[in-house]
């Protein structure tokens, strides 16, 4: 009677004969009946991983309005109406709308994009019921079905073998490892981990060669890929760093309008020259005055800037406010196989008999490639031990590699080892084309047994068998070695040098293969296992998964930038260790012990020796899901900002952990693109560095931009506060407090929030997870420019005040207004003078000076204008001479960059 599998019995089938298996599940090799099939769908459902639940456009949309500075200004458009000020209600509710269409288009965007790169899944399975072979869609398997596979085919269900011939199963996107499992039907023992679970099949994994007969014993939920994803489904995404950022810094600015406000209205009460009335009103003024209305669309602009320019380095955001996250990141965790690797195997070293060894350039399955020896190019077909290994590797071989011209991408259909070996062979000139002078008459698969494959070719009316396999079965098989001066008897001495070189390549994580072949009598026409012996040994190749271009430098600059690189594979530890020293996350010399650990490794450690390890460990290898995923937790336990990179449904739980998660978008599984906020869509993983340097700008912008629109408003509320405790009319009208607040700043926030990094950013250690948009290293410069502000204001009020109300008040806006573009130009860097990164290298920072200048001497200048602003006629004289008093605040901004970051250091 069949059960529904737990946890506990999943250890059953691998550890169980199959005559225990199909006994378990009631079923012969003939398949279920129909109803024993209706009791299993009761029990078990569909065979299909739920989806999960896309979020509507009317969430996403919802969702613009949740931060807190949102809030905030819708609760200042309802006072700004209880006080009667509805123009100002209609401005800062325009604001919000605006913010909101922003963060929701690009979000969609991203969605979009991301759905564009989604593949299709398994559709079709073959199965056997009542006796009689058929084809149904896969999501109508249940537990006992009887399926069978055959090369190239996607896996439906976790299933236990029944039987298989030659069976190769590749496996990269749910254990990490990059070459096809040979696999049977031989009982395991329970303490088998699901990587070398040789007997089982498992859903969303693909048959690279072979055949198998197997019976199902896991569907939806209960596969292995099912675990994973009921996984992601426990784990909430918590509130992206840049969320949390900015609702601290609404809660800033509330505090300061408050705050403000509450000043304003004591001192004004105190110094008793207002009506209650009029000081109430001028004080919920000031309120909403202060809250600078244009940062949340500032903000959100930033963001839609930094999406974009992500996107144009291949790089999709899914949600907008991870965007400055990336900047703060302090460590990745990163799959080997698809993210440092190309997962396209190469032959990257050739040994024959008699000579030294060659190496052989090129990468991928790009048929292009030089041979050398001692660093000197040479030609492969002038020596005839390497033509002849050159022959074996291309006629005893099923792979082929096309050329994609739409994508300009060399593909591979097939075994990957073949491949590698038929790229060795084309960059040679050597292709095997079947004619009557070159037949290949018979094939053996690659025979886990055996540890080989074999071909039976004519050449010219001559038969060869051409062996390829593990090298010591190919050795041990062999009486003769071929060298470019002939065949000669394989004696000890000539073993143990091939055995030396084997084991060379070996500890340097290559996958070694051997070649073989033998002359046959003509009259074999098919191949028996007692022909592969007394071989001629050809030789060995090296080939490896190599790195991806650009991988080695974008891990350097990710160590610059303070940020921590932890490979954490399926892979064997060999193969993580060496690959992690060709990209640089080891160091060549190193040869510690404790540079890498296995998940064996890691299980016998207590809570305080884990966190110690990982805190030290760099590489981690033989990784199930659930360990990637425990090693993101205790990180970001420890106060580490933690990106996880990765192409596998292996990755998934740690990727939706992770406070981002980066997934392949060509290679990645549709599991691993949902659970994470960003898709790299050349899944480079040099593109990550690019989105890290973009993620530390939006950062640095966000921050100029606030702190751009903060000082104007704190030396406005500074002024307002001075003169009514001096007793003195306002220096401001509302209208021109907001035509101040949203024209000029609304005007040039947006070029602000366009600034391009100074490429220096990558230099610097990441930003602190809790560090403030706003905090106290730049108080000092505000409270300087807000101070220079409000006394240049105070200074032209009593200047002016004589003449008349309106004209200081004039004289104020202009100062003021002046003041905030010449801020402007200190705002572009924090650090670095204008001079230094020069006034024409942001042309829409000038463009919206021009425009800003223009529409101001309009309003000032134009009768029409300065009747609806209150504002009285300034001469020429005059207003130059303003313009000049507002420069104060540029010159002044490179003094203190001079001395802080100059002669300071």
């Amino acid at each position: 009677m069949a059960n529904k599998i737990t946890d506990k019995q999943k250890i059953w089938f691998y550890a169980m004969p199959v005559v225990s298996v199909l006994q378990y599940y009631g079923v012969s090799e003939n398949g279920l009946d129909s109803d024993k099939i209706k009791k299993q769908r009761e029990i078990h459902g569909w065979n299909e991983i739920p989806e999960a639940e896309k979020i509507s456009w009317l969430k996403t949309l919802f969702k613009q309005f949740k931060s807190l500075l949102v809030v905030i200004l819708i609760v200042a458009a309802v006072i700004s109406y209880v006080a009667g000020h509805v123009i100002d209600m209609y401005v800062i509710l325009a604001v919000v709308v605006i913010n909101a269409a922003l963060g929701f288009v690009q979000e969609m965007k991203a969605e979009q994009a991301v759905s564009a790169l989604k593949k299709m899944i398994v559709q079709k399975a073959r199965v056997v019921r009542e006796g009689k072979e058929s084809v149904i869609p896969s999501r109508e398997l249940v537990p006992g079905d009887i399926i069978i596979l055959e090369e190239g085919e996607s896996i439906p269900a976790d299933a236990r073998i029944i039987e298989s011939k030659n069976l190769q199963v590749t496996e990269a996107s749910l254990t990490g490892e990059s070459v096809p499992e040979s696999k049977n039907n031989e009982t395991l023992p329970e303490s088998t981990p699901l990587a070398d679970q040789k007997n089982m099949l498992f859903k969303s994994t693909f048959v690279s060669g072979g055949y198998a007969k197997a019976v199902v014993c896991g569907t939806g939920l209960d596969t292995a890929l099912g675990e994973i994803a009921e996984t992601l489904s426990k784990i909430k995404r918590a509130q992206t760093n840049f969320q949390k950022k900015t609702n601290r810094l609404g809660r800033q600015m509330a505090l300061l309008a408050v705050l403000s406000a509450v000043v304003l209205f004591t001192v004004g009460y105190i110094s008793g020259n207002y009506e209650l009335n009029e000081l109430l009103l001028v004080s919920i003024a000031a309120l909403v005055s202060v809250i600078p209305e244009g940062l949340p669309v500032v903000l959100s602009v930033v963001l839609a800037i930094g999406s974009y320019r992500m996107s144009k380095r291949n790089a999709i955001i899914r949600d907008i406010t991870s965007v400055e996250t990336l900047g703060a990141v302090t460590t990745i965790i990163t799959d080997k196989t698809g993210t440092l690797t190309q997962n396209k195997l190469t032959v990257k070293k050739v040994f024959h008999y008699g000579d030294e060894p060659i190496d052989v350039s090129g990468e991928g399955w790009l048929p292009a490639g030089n041979f050398s020896r001692h660093k000197k190019i040479m030609e492969p077909n002038a020596e005839p031990a390497l033509t002849q290994l050159l022959k074996i590797a291309a006629f005893s071989n099923n792979a082929s590699i096309k050329h994609n011209k739409i994508t300009d991408v060399y593909e591979l259909a097939g075994d990957p080892t073949e491949g590698a070996l038929l790229v060795l062979a084309a960059k040679a000139g050597v292709k095997f084309s079947s004619s009557e002078k070159l037949r290949k008459l018979d094939d053996l698969p690659f025979n886990s047994k055996l540890k080989m494959r074999a071909s039976l070719i004519e050449i010219s009316g001559e038969k060869f068998l051409f062996v390829i396999g593990a090298p010591e079965n190919i050795l041990e098989n062999s009486t003769f070695v071929s060298s470019n001066t002939g065949e000669i008897t394989l004696g000890n001495s000539t073993r143990n040098e091939i055995r030396d070189m084997m084991n060379s390549w070996s500890n340097e994580a290559m996958r070694v293969i051997g070649l073989a072949y033998k002359k046959l009598p003509d009259a074999v026409e098919k191949i028996e296992e007692d022909l592969i012996k007394e071989l001629v040994f050809s030789g060995l190749t090296g080939m490896i998964d190599p790195p991806r271009p650009n991988t080695k430098e974008a891990v350097l600059q990710c160590k610059n930038a303070g940020i921590r690189i932890i490979m954490a594979t399926g892979d064997h530890i060999n193969t993580a260790v060496a690959i992690a020293k060709k990209v640089g996350i080891l160091e060549e010399s190193n040869d510690d012990d404790l540079s890498a650990l296995n998940e064996q490794q890691l299980l016998h450690l207590d809570e305080r020796e884990f966190d110690a390890v990982i805190s030290s460990v760099s590489v981690f290898a033989r990784l199930t899901p659930k360990t990637k995923l425990r090693i993101a937790e205790r990180l970001q336990a420890m106060g580490e900002l933690v990106a996880m990179t990765g192409d596998g449904v292996n990755d998934a739980p740690a990727l939706k952990k992770a406070d981002i998660g980066v997934a392949m978008g060509i290679m990645g599984t549709d599991v691993a693109r949902e659970a994470s906020q960003v898709v790299l869509a050349d899944d480079n993983f040099a593109t990550i560095v690019n989105a890290i340097e973009e993620g530390r700008i939006v950062f640095s912008n966000a921050r100029k931009t606030s702190f751009f629109l903060v000082t104007t408003n704190f030396a406005e509320i500074t002024t307002l506060i001075s003169l009514v405790a001096m007793g003195l009319p306002m220096a401001l009208t509302a209208t021109q407090i907001l035509w101040l607040n949203l024209i000029t700043d609304g005007l040039c926030d947006k070029p602000l929030a366009a600034e391009r990094g100074h490429k220096d950013l990558l230099k610097e250690k990441p930003v602190r997870q809790n560090e403030k948009i706003l905090n106290k290293s730049i108080l000092p410069f505000l409270f300087m420019m807000a101070g220079i502000m409000t006394v240049l204001s105070l200074l032209v009020y009593f200047w002016f005040i004589d003449v008349s109300l309106e004209k200081a008040r004039t004289a104020v806006f202009i100062v003021m207004a002046f003041s905030q573009l010449f801020n402007l130009y200190n705002m572009r860097s924090l650090k670095k003078s204008i001079f230094e990164i020069g006034f024409f290298s942001n042309k829409y920072i000038n463009i919206a000076i021009v425009i800003s200048v223009i529409v101001q001497i309009i309003i000032i200048e134009v009768p029409f204008f300065q009747h609806i602003f209150s504002f009285e006629f300034i001469s020429v004289p005059e207003f130059l001479t303003l313009i000049v008093l507002s420069s104060t605040v540029l010159w002044t901004g490179e003094l203190f960059k001079f001395i802080k970051y100059r002669v300071a250091n």
